[in-house]
């Protein structure tokens, strides 16, 4: 039995090899778009809040225990 993960690559790239130019740049396109909201977005819009504000995993735990429970 062949390991589901290559299976898995073997029916994407079989695929993309069957679609015209324009379906793999546009496929490029969604992969550029994913990578830029994934990544680069993350890091601006979503800085990591308890990293900057607390000091140790006692105090953040504390945070988020008062928060769920107000």
């Amino acid at each position: 039995m062949t390991n589901p993960l290559k299976k898995l690559f073997i029916l994407y790239k079989e695929g993309l090899k069957g679609q015209s130019k324009l379906g793999r740049r546009l496929w490029i396109l969604v992969a550029i778009k994913l990578v830029i909201m994934f990544a680069i977005l993350k890091v601006f819009f979503f800085p990591n809040f308890l990293k900057s504000n607390f000091d140790t995993d006692e105090e953040k735990s504390e945070y988020i225990i008062n928060q769920l429970t107000k």
